[in-house]
């Protein structure tokens, strides 16, 4: 069967829309926070627990006789440890987000694929081999069928290269990108491809209509413009974004910027967004290399919203706003100032397997 015809009718769903279960990836490779490793498998164990309390949890481990060490993390914390599944697959990182599967449903038939793109490590890291398999040993564990998107480049076939943390959609054909990450010559995923062939290619696979492209992602992250430490939906037409209020910061231009894009963007009605700005935290230095603290990589699951704190004044101030904008979910703080030193916080590591 041709790919648009297995396609028709598929979509990303929103974040927040119900979720079967969520994918996450314990931790290994002590050399992704170096001298800080210690304190990482407790924090991966809070997002866990907090979890499985209202939802199934597919935790990927290196081997079944690692359960034993594992669980002995999970039991320091309140958890449903029934909701929590194991599955042998060897990774290379946590970072789930970018090297997992990105589920699509159909609704009107019940049914759930899920896309396969290629990872490559963001164009940065040389071992991601085995990240770039995980999504094999998913298909065949969960009997889920995958597509492996292409694209033609020079009339050459080539499987994309895209990271779920390069977009952010709205489930209803909207998505957040950025130039930065996308298109442009440094940390290169598609080498040759063009805006229209890029979006041509997402509109196939992902259902997508309406593509909203921000400049930059914030100084210290290494994926070179990610979208989910800036810019997110929370519902089909209201969008969390993070500006900077210190005008000598590196980040107040380029947050600026996208909100000023934001703020003219519009739903595929035409109607405008509602958007809610979310301050950034003090800028986070782990030994003296600025790392990528945001607020907006956050994660909404079915019940709670687990959000990343960083001992910042602003802390209490965002957790209100997300209280204020989430009333019908719990939400979370996770303190995420050892876990961010990886480069990646909550919403890298998770990946939602949407219900059908």
């Amino acid at each position: 069967m041709p790919e648009s015809r297995l396609l028709k009718g598929f979509r990303m769903p929103g974040e927040w829309e119900v979720q079967k279960s969520v994918w996450i990836v314990w931790p290994y490779n002590k050399k992704d926070w170096p001298g800080l490793f210690k304190n990482i498998p407790n924090v991966i164990g809070e997002i866990v627990c907090n979890l499985s309390i209202s939802q199934k949890v597919n935790l990927i481990i290196n081997q079944q006789k690692d359960k034993i060490k594992i669980k002995k993390i999970l039991k320091k914390f309140k958890n449903k440890l029934s909701n929590i599944r194991y599955y042998s697959i060897p990774t290379n990182r946590i970072w789930i987000r970018d090297s997992g599967p990105i589920f699509l449903i159909n609704d009107k038939t019940g049914s759930k694929i899920f896309l396969n793109f290629k990872f490559n490590g963001w164009s940065k890291y040389k071992n991601y081999q085995k990240d770039n398999k995980i999504n094999n040993k998913i298909m065949k564990l969960t009997k889920i069928k995958k597509i492996d998107p292409t694209i033609k480049i020079n009339n050459k076939t080539k499987k994309i290269v895209l990271e779920g943390g390069a977009i952010d959609v709205n489930g209803q054909g909207s998505v957040i990108l950025t130039r930065e990450c996308l298109l442009s010559k440094v940390q290169e995923r598609n080498p040759g491809i063009s805006k229209s062939s890029l979006e041509n290619s997402l509109k196939k696979y992902l259902n997508l209509k309406n593509f909203i492209w921000l400049n930059k992602g914030i100084i210290g992250d290494d994926t070179h413009g990610h979208v989910d430490d800036i810019t997110r939906f929370v519902s089909p037409n209201t969008i969390m974004t993070a500006i900077e209020k210190n005008k000598k910061d590196k980040n107040f231009k380029l947050l600026k910027q996208n909100l000023k894009i934001l703020k003219e963007s519009k739903n595929i009605n035409g109607k405008k967004f509602k958007i809610i700005q979310i301050p950034m935290p003090k800028p986070m230095y782990v030994n003296k290399v600025k790392v990528p603290a945001s607020y907006l990589n956050f994660y909404i699951a079915n019940k709670i919203v687990l959000l990343p704190v960083f001992n910042d004044n602003c802390d209490k101030k965002v957790l209100s706003i997300f209280k204020r904008f989430f009333k019908k979910r719990k939400i979370v703080p996770i303190n995420c100032s050892e876990l961010i030193w990886g480069f990646g916080a909550i919403h890298c590591m998770t990946q939602q397997e949407p219900l059908v």
